[in-house]
């Protein structure tokens, strides 16, 4: 590789990205090679860039109060996250360099084409995605060699074992911007109006804080989604399956790092089920109920109540709350 491919390494330099152009008309073959392999781990970090802005976007609503939180400070910020993208793509963390060289190198023997990939207009009669046994399977072929590449002594797993996960995957809920997770959970939030009179606005406004629009649903071990929506603990009344995740927990006025268990549901519509049913069911919330149609009084209860040990809880709802309602009213 040529020192001038390797100035495209940071992001600041806009002459490396030339050189890669450069290198790319010579008539050497290495050259053009090593070309095309700096200039698809550039479109991987800007896939990373993307990520991690959506992650970004995700926090701010947690960052509302922050002392940290300033134009200035999101500006370094930003520098950094686009130098950081740029190294770990050089690093093949995602693993997307590789099956761009693959696809625009012209190794069409070995690469999946996108038709098999795609599912256009392959719907059932109730208008769900229908895959066919071919396309699943070299979906998750591309996926293990992928892989493979990045850790070759990994052990391989089983078509039956990663199946079942690329199956997982495709049940899970995903939201790219705040009105999607908003239109995904007003219908079950409406649920929750009508069985426990707490305004549907609401509960969509504490899911959204919880999760951080969607975008942080808790993982388990595996790396699939917990489906958990409102962080509710695993305590011994749940027999269901957990996951461990560390937290922010406020004891005697600071915060304190812990690692507690969570409750993983199979689905978003049990989630929304148990937070009803821990609600109705315990004690300590009664009150927070009995004033459920005022909505900053239930609120402060459910604070009062311990449901969060954050002391700005009820507030970061009621914030929240107001970009849900202009969501919904657009």
């Amino acid at each position: 590789m040529t020192t001038r491919i390797a100035d495209a390494q940071n992001f600041l330099d806009v002459n490396g990205l030339n050189s890669i152009r450069q290198d790319a008309k010579s008539g050497d073959k290495a050259s053009k090679k090593d070309a095309l392999e700096q200039a698809a781990k550039q479109f991987e970090a800007i896939f990373m860039q993307m990520l991690m802005k959506s992650m970004r976007k995700a926090q701010a609503v947690l960052e509302a109060d922050s002392p940290l939180n300033s134009e200035s400070t999101k500006f370094y910020r930003d520098m950094h996250d686009q130098q950081m993208s740029l190294e770990l793509s050089n690093n093949g963390a995602l693993g997307l360099a590789p099956l761009i060289v693959r696809q625009l190198g012209g190794d069409s023997e070995n690469f999946t084409p996108h038709t098999i990939l795609r599912s256009d207009g392959n719907l059932d009669s109730r208008g769900s995605v229908r895959i066919s046994e071919p396309s699943l399977v070299n979906t998750i072929s591309l996926v293990k060699d992928s892989s493979m590449q990045q850790d070759p002594n990994k052990d391989r797993q089983t078509n039956g074992s990663i199946a079942a996960q690329a199956a997982n995957m495709l049940q899970t809920p995903t939201f790219k911007e705040p009105k999607d997770f908003v239109s995904a959970l007003t219908a079950d939030a409406k649920r929750v109006q009508e069985k426990i009179n707490v305004p549907f606005e609401v509960v969509i406004a504490q899911a959204a804080l919880e999760t951080g629009w969607g975008q942080k649903i808790i993982k388990t071990d595996s790396g699939e989604s917990s489906n958990n929506l409102f962080n509710i603990k695993a305590d011994s009344r749940w027999a269901g399956e957990k996951t461990h995740k560390e937290t922010l927990e406020f004891e005697d006025g600071a915060m304190v790092k812990k690692r507690e268990p969570f409750r993983v549901y199979e689905s978003i519509g049990q989630s929304v089920n148990d937070y009803v049913n821990l609600l109705t069911q315990s004690e300590r919330y009664q009150g927070a109920l009995e004033k459920s149609t005022d909505v900053e009084q239930f609120l402060h209860n459910l604070q009062s109540a311990g449901y969060a040990t954050d002391p700005n809880y009820a507030k970061k709802i009621m914030g929240t709350l107001r970009t849900v309602t202009g969501l919904l009213n657009k």
